[in-house]
């Protein structure tokens, strides 16, 4: 797209008052949120959390930091950020494949997914109420002692009811999060979840890029040149990660003619088309929240001065932690798309309907059939799944800052790809609708496979 073609698509964009309204909208909302990264959580002195931040910006609390934008290393009230309600919908996912309840809440409807979102509701505070003593206990070790206000003058340390109301408004800033992100959904440009976790992770990328700056300055003419290879390394794997995202096997189906009256229907071939990536961001998540677990088993006091194997599988950076990470991420890809996609119900819905794959029997055939092509992409996507997801780990090897590295791989990069993609393709279609022309000269922008 050249620079007239830009700027002529910014004004079809303005000329548009639903569109406008949405994206101030949602602008407005992200102000919001970004204001309330920045208020700390009251009997925390703000000029003591330099001790929080530092240790906030490396390992495992780096990537917590990160998906809040910050506010679990600002003590902020919105420090847990929205993972807790992730957390919840990963939850109830998984019992919707176990527990008939839940499967019938998911075929209900509208009314169904209001009461799945009702109990997603109680669950995000039950699990909040969970991590927020652990990140209280963890922000009073890293603070100094006048740091924290214990708001009875006869206690030295911090009483129930810092505990109490620290807890409560962790609470409700989770809850606060949540509210933001159904009102971009139902109000502005949508995917109001995903797009709050983006804000959060793009805005720790500024700081990040200008430390990396930093770091390499310092190097002189050396510096410069490695850091122009280190964007380039960059630019390619977020192409590669785009291929990713948007990559489809199409499987032709065929129609069978149909006369109705004087019309004919059907003869015609469609396409299916087969995600590479079917389960998305889902297996480095689930991956994640396993290596999540000694971590968190040891407790941020001692994770410092761990030995042996729990010291390999807390070093993020480390080759067992990093191999088994691999592993597991290949290992939930089969397992997601085997749960997601129903080779079964494809083939009954394709012979229903008077269609057959060329060359295949339908039914039985048609679902091994589908089932060994989601065999063989789901392979190669595995794969270069996992890789991505190692790459912050493989880049800091090389000498990448921390914080800059996160945003090579990893689940930060689906994210910001996937999400950046669906909104295109909100604004597209409002674009296409009105007459105007979409994004891109040729072809349509395509969203991610699953939503948060």
């Amino acid at each position: 797209m050249d620079m007239g073609k830009f700027i002529e698509t910014l004004k079809n964009i303005w000329k548009i008052e639903e569109l406008r309204q949405r994206i101030l909208y949602t602008l407005l909302i992200i102000l919001i949120y970004r204001f309330g990264s920045f208020v700390v959580i009251p009997g925390i002195d703000p000029n003591e959390l330099a001790n929080l931040q530092n240790s906030s910006n490396t390992g495992l609390l780096g990537l917590l930091n990160m998906f809040s934008g910050g506010a679990f290393g600002n003590a902020s009230v919105f420090a847990l950020g929205i993972m807790p309600y992730i957390t919840a919908s990963i939850i109830i996912q998984l019992l919707g494949m176990v527990i008939p309840y839940f499967q019938r809440l998911q075929r209900e409807g509208e009314s169904g997914r209001k009461k799945l979102n009702q109990v997603m509701r109680y669950l995000t505070v039950g699990i909040v109420i969970v991590q927020a003593p652990g990140y209280i206990r963890n922000v009073i070790y890293q603070l100094p002692n006048q740091a924290v206000t214990p708001f009875d003058p006869y206690q030295s340390n911090p009483g129930v009811f810092f505990w109490i109301s620290s807890i409560i408004l962790l609470c409700a800033g989770t809850l606060f999060i949540m509210w933001l992100g159904e009102k971009i959904t139902d109000k502005g440009i949508g995917n109001g979840i995903s797009l709050i976790i983006m804000i959060g992770i793009i805005a720790r990328l500024p700081g990040a890029f200008v430390g990396e700056c930093a770091a390499r300055f310092t190097q002189g003419g050396a510096g410069l040149l490695i850091l122009i290879i280190e964007l380039i390394v960059l630019f390619f794997v977020m192409v590669g990660t785009i291929a990713l995202v948007q990559g489809t096997r199409k499987i032709p189906v065929q129609y069978a003619k149909r006369v109705v009256g004087n019309r004919q229907y059907g003869g015609v071939r469609q396409y299916i088309p087969l995600k590479v990536n079917a389960a998305g961001v889902m297996p480095i998540i689930f991956a994640q929240a396993i290596m999540f677990l000694p971590i968190t088993i040891a407790g941020f006091r001692q994770s410092e001065n761990l030995s042996g194997f729990a010291s390999a599988f807390t070093n993020i950076n480390g080759f067992w932690y990093n191999f088994v990470f691999f592993i597991l991420i290949i290992l939930f890809t089969y397992f997601y798309t085997a749960v997601t996609i129903n080779s079964n119900q494809m083939a009954e819905d394709i012979k229903k309907n008077g269609g057959f794959i060329p060359g295949v029997k339908p039914g039985k055939k048609t679902a091994e059939y589908l089932d060994t092509i989601m065999s063989r992409i789901t392979l190669p996507g595995s794969i270069f799944l996992a890789i991505v997801a190692i790459m912050p780990a493989l880049v800091s090897l090389m000498g990448v800052t921390t914080s800059f590295a996160h945003f090579y791989g990893g689940t930060s990069l689906l994210i910001l790809v996937g999400v950046v993609l669906d909104t295109l393709q909100q604004i597209e279609s409002h674009l296409l609708m009105r007459h105007y022309d979409g994004l891109t000269k040729s072809g349509r922008i395509k969203g991610r496979v699953g939503r948060m």
